[in-house]
């Protein structure tokens, strides 16, 4: 028995020195592996251990993206449930939560991330030439990613949302919830308040092409300034309606 214990803390005990030697530039690897080259790890320093970069949310092609100051500090305890975990600052906001990594996993708990309205458009490209703004916050309760498979929910608000072809500002406040079921993403869209209003549902199985219908209604006060715009991304239905179609 005394001889097991010896080989279990000698064990823990190198398990801890390659973690502290190992460099950060190998979580760039694990993220790349587990969201297809949409989440990335840049001007990594550090170690496993102890580090900071920049988290980089990528276009499908991973070609240009938004960059958020990233800080981790594994937690010592999580060695001995055989995985890494890690709490996580971003930009310094003194607000913390924890992701696990494992060489296939990625599982975030508690999360609360802010971004320019800019991400709308590289996570659907339809969508990027309408130059939105606004700010985006997204909200994972518990989410665990896969290259094949989500497991969780979150929340996506886009409050104050705008773009740079219209006058019309703000357009509103919208709620994006994401279901994970296995390799089925289900998708809701409702308006929070706003003089566009937007409806929507869909669904994303890996290995197929998201699909996403939505509606657009726009109020008489309105159309003239919006009809434009919308058209440029949805059919006109008449009578300040109109249907947004991804797939």
């Amino acid at each position: 028995m005394k001889r097991r214990y010896l080989i279990a803390i000698g064990l823990l005990v190198y398990i801890v020195a390659v973690i502290a030697t190992t460099p950060a530039t190998l979580i760039d690897g694990i993220l790349a592996r587990a969201s297809e080259g949409r989440l990335r790890l840049t001007e990594a320093r550090g170690t496993l251990w102890s580090g900071a970069g920049q988290i980089e949310v990528r276009d499908a092609g991973g070609r240009t993206g938004i960059a958020k100051n990233l800080a981790w500090r594994l937690l010592p305890e999580s060695l001995v449930r055989g995985r890494l975990i890690c709490e996580v600052e971003l930009d310094q906001s003194g607000r913390r939560f924890p992701v696990a990594i494992s060489m296939s996993r990625i599982e975030i708990a508690n999360a609360e991330i802010n971004l320019p309205a800019a991400v709308l458009g590289l996570g659907v490209p339809k969508l990027a030439p309408l130059g939105l703004t606004g700010d985006v916050q997204l909200r994972v309760t518990s989410m665990s990613i896969e290259s094949k498979e989500m497991q969780g929910n979150a929340t996506l608000q886009w409050r104050d949302a705008g773009s740079v072809l219209t006058t019309v500002s703000p357009l509103g406040d919208y709620e994006l919830r994401l279901d994970g079921e296995g390799a089925t993403v289900h998708a809701y869209l409702r308006t929070i308040q706003g003089p566009l209003r937007l409806e929507g549902k869909g669904t994303w199985v890996n290995g197929k092409n998201p699909v996403f219908l939505a509606t657009a209604s726009v109020p008489a006060q309105h159309q003239q300034q919006l009809a434009p715009l919308l058209r440029l991304i949805a059919v006109d239905r008449g009578e300040g309606s109109f249907e947004l179609r991804l797939n």
